[in-house]
């Protein structure tokens, strides 16, 4: 959506958990309709001009973790936590305010079989200050 008058857009992050357990078990017709409206969804965030990126992640079984302890450097397999729901793809959107990033994720069919955390980006001016979200 164009922003509102006088508004300046805010950039959203809508960061999609699923159960990665329950999608192998999946019927093939149910991946292939989830996957419709997904593309479904990436088309029309895109015909309102909001949409900035977004992917889907390969599972938490590729994932390696770094971490840096009195600079020495541990990789660990796998994701950084033990979850029920593990983050399994993103949308980057540009929005007015919380309100209206709240209802394209909403509309995330991940949202349906899981969750979609909805949280604004921090922005940062020319030196280095952080520019407080006004959505």
């Amino acid at each position: 959506m164009p922003p509102e008058e006088g508004r300046i857009p805010v950039k959203y992050l809508l960061t999609i958990y699923e159960a990665e357990s329950t999608s192998g078990g999946a019927r093939p017709e149910d991946v292939k309709a989830m996957m419709e409206q997904y593309e479904s969804l990436g088309k029309e965030l895109h015909d309102k001009g909001v949409f900035l990126a977004g992917d889907a992640l390969q599972p938490t079984a590729t994932a390696t973790t770094v971490r840096v302890r009195h600079g020495e450097r541990t990789l660990t397999d796998g994701p950084f936590a033990e979850t029920k729901e593990q983050l399994g793809g993103y949308y980057l959107i540009e929005a007015t305010n919380l309100d209206e990033a709240v209802d394209w994720a909403a509309k995330i069919p991940g949202a349906s079989t899981g969750s979609v955390e909805v949280r604004p980006v921090l922005e940062f001016d020319e030196n280095g200050q952080p520019v407080s979200a006004t959505g």
